[in-house]
This record gives structure tokens, sequence and C-alpha cells, in this order.
């Protein structure tokens, strides 16, 4: 029996009112095994990702965002972090962690979106397709509260939206942005 992955998905925007396609907004997500949910930092680190929120349509890596916000950031670490499940393949369970009701619900299905919303279908798109491969389910964490994973894909999240190259895991402290 495999223990499940856990991966921790945030998103970090710079001003969160009045956002615009220009308003800079970053994704993160840590991929940990041996987790025991509790936010103390059992586990080790797998994989990271992190990046930047993209509004231009022209890009190569667009995937439906049309302004850079919270929202949108938040749904892009999901999406950022299915792709990377697909692409690593594997058959056991896992349990995305994120601290946005929002994101977990309109990725899962459960709501539908009002804005973004072909940002919305990819992403959706991206959960029916893992959830076909392997058992996927969505767990939330309350944010800036101390668990360890979820602080660190806060950190990815807000060096990316400020353009910054995160910091090494061992030279990092949760609550540290």
């Amino acid at each position: 029996m495999f223990e499940a992955l856990h991966i921790y998905v945030d998103g970090s925007c710079e001003e969160n009112r009045n956002v615009t396609a220009a308003t800079p907004a970053g994704w993160g997500y840590c991929v940990v095994e041996g987790d025991s949910g509790l936010g103390r930092g059992r586990g080790q680190i797998v994989t990271e990702g992190s990046g930047s929120v993209i509004t231009d349509e022209t890009s190569g890596v667009f995937i439906g965002a049309e302004v850079g916000s919270n929202n949108t950031a938040e749904l892009s670490a999901i999406a950022a972090a299915l792709g990377w499940l697909l692409q690593e393949g594997g058959g056991g369970s896992v349990v995305i962690r994120a601290d946005s009701q929002y994101a977990l619900n309109i990725a899962n299905g459960e709501w539908k979106a009002k804005k973004n919303r072909n940002l919305a279908s990819h992403v959706r798109a991206l959960w029916d397709e893992v959830s076909s491969l392997r058992e996927l389910t969505g767990e939330h964490v309350r944010a800036h509260r101390g668990h360890r994973w979820n602080e660190r894909a806060d950190h990815l999240a807000f060096r990316a939206m400020s353009g910054k190259d995160p910091l090494p895991l061992q030279f990092w402290k949760p609550g540290r942005r």
C-alpha cells in the first residue's frame, strides 16, 4: 500500500483590488511524501514548482487567466500541480491541500466560475484527467497558521509574484516570504 502524496498549492497577488492583466501574481506548489497533515513539517519535499500567472494569450504557456489575481494564481498553482502529476505518472492517491476553498471547489467541479472561465475550465479538465488515473482529493488548509508545507507553497508563490527565486529549503524558515 502506497502512502498518499500531498501537494500544497498557493497563489499570491501584489494588490488584489482592481486587478488587470498587468497585475503581478504568482503561484507555487510543493509535493510532499510522508506528510502527516498536521502542519509540523513531517515528510520530505519530492519536488516544487512556481511561476507567474500568464495573462498573455499569445504566450505558449497561457492557460486562460484574464487577470493577475489571487484566485487566478491559486487556480494556476493547482493546474501546475496537476500537470506535474500527469508527467510524473504513478497511480497512488494524491491529496491537494490549498488555503483557497474557492480554487479547490472550482477545480473539483463543486462550483462554477463566474470569471476567468477558460482558466477554470482548463483546471477542471486537468482535475478530471488526473482523477481518472488515480485517486485525487482536495483538502482545505487554513492560511498563515504556521503549517510548514502550506507556508512553503506561500513562499514559492510570493517569490514568483515578486520576480525572485525561492530560497533553498535549507535556508528558508516557515512564515518567511
